[in-house]
Parts: C-alpha cells; structure tokens; sequence
C-alpha cells in the first residue's frame, strides 16, 4: 500500500513541474514574440556619411616603379 501511495504521489509531482514548467515557457515564448529584435538602437549604425569612397576603375592593383 506504501509503495502505490509513494509511486502515486512521485507520478503526482512530475505531473505539477511539467505543468509548471509548461507555463513558464509559454511566458517566455509570449515576452519573445512582443519584444521587436529588428529596431537598430537609437545612434548605432544610423551615421551619415558624407564622403564616399570610389573604387578605381583600374582593377589590375598598383604598378610596379620599376
């Protein structure tokens, strides 16, 4: 009788922290989804350049002075 009462009540706790832990993933995936990733921060990588640099239409590299 002993080890029913122990083996339910052991069936009984794993049931309750799948539950709970069930719920606090929900919680989580739901703070996921409402938070946007995509925004940049406000003054990182929003920098204007002025000049742009041109590449040389000449693609052969640097001559040699010899």
């Amino acid at each position: 009788m002993e080890a029913i009462i122990l083996i339910g009540a052991i069936v009984l706790l794993t049931l309750l922290g799948m539950r709970l832990i069930h719920r606090i993933n929900a919680r989580h995936d739901a703070r996921i989804a409402s938070h946007t990733f995509s925004d940049a921060m406000p003054g990182v990588g929003r920098r204007s350049r002025k000049h742009h640099r041109r590449v040389p239409e000449d693609r052969s590299g640097p001559a040699d002075p010899d």
